[in-house]
């Protein structure tokens, strides 16, 4: 019991590091760097390189902490529920691979921003403006796996007794309410961003719950022994 609690906290560590990373990434970097259209955010890889690099070694943190967060929750539910922790771990790591293309448009943009001669007929300002787009689609695509890996994980919180049953079916939630905010937002015409916004809001309450506890309890004892 005492290696699986090690384990937990451990799982939470890292958790806690994806949320770190993908949060100072989603809501710090990226609006102040690429925004105001291509011709701005050319501007602002120039004139703001460093910052920029920064937020991408933010994107790359993420990737990082994310696949080791979905190898630690494998180690930590594979007893308990080994296709949940199949599950947990394979959608996790899809994640991070549409992180991985996020990173590398990033690190595309960058390089266009430093040496415009790699930009096609030299248009830096339509490549970044390209590369940027890109990044969040993959962000807004990726949506898809970020909301998949939470309902095997709030499902074996439900069907264990290992974890609080609410903070479960708050995960299954949250998990179903992001996979319908990619579709929303990427599929679907005219649909406000605010309330595309809106849908992740059961998740990001369920995963603050779900990092809390993995740090303060770690894992409650089993129930059938």
């Amino acid at each position: 019991m005492q290696d699986l609690k090690r384990t937990a906290r451990t799982t939470g560590v890292l958790y806690l590091a994806l949320a770190i990373t993908g949060g100072l990434s989603f809501a710090v970097f990226r609006p102040a760097t690429y925004t105001g259209g291509p011709t701005q955010t050319l501007a602002n890889l120039v004139d703001q390189e460093a910052f920029a690099r920064v937020g991408l070694g933010m994107e790359m943190g993420l990737v990082v902490s994310g696949a080791l967060a979905a190898v630690w929750f494998y180690k930590l539910f594979r007893e308990i529920n080994p296709v949940a922790a199949f599950a947990t771990a394979t959608f996790g790591l899809m994640n991070t691979v549409t992180q991985v293309a996020s990173s590398i448009f990033l690190a595309t943009s960058l390089a266009v921003a430093g040496d415009h001669a790699l930009a096609p007929a030299g248009d830096a300002a339509a490549v970044v403006g390209l590369m940027g787009q890109l990044s969040t689609a993959a962000w807004g695509i990726g949506a898809l796996f970020f909301g998949l890996w939470l309902i095997p994980m709030g499902w074996v919180a439900v069907s264990s007794n290992r974890f609080p049953r609410v903070l479960g079916w708050i995960l299954i939630a949250g998990g179903c309410c992001y996979v319908l905010s990619a579709f929303l937002g990427n599929a679907v015409v005219g649909v406000p961003s605010a309330a595309v916004e809106a849908l992740a809001a059961p998740a990001t309450v369920g995963e603050l719950w779900m990092i809390v506890y993995l740090l303060s309890v770690g894992i409650r004892p089993d129930p059938a022994q």
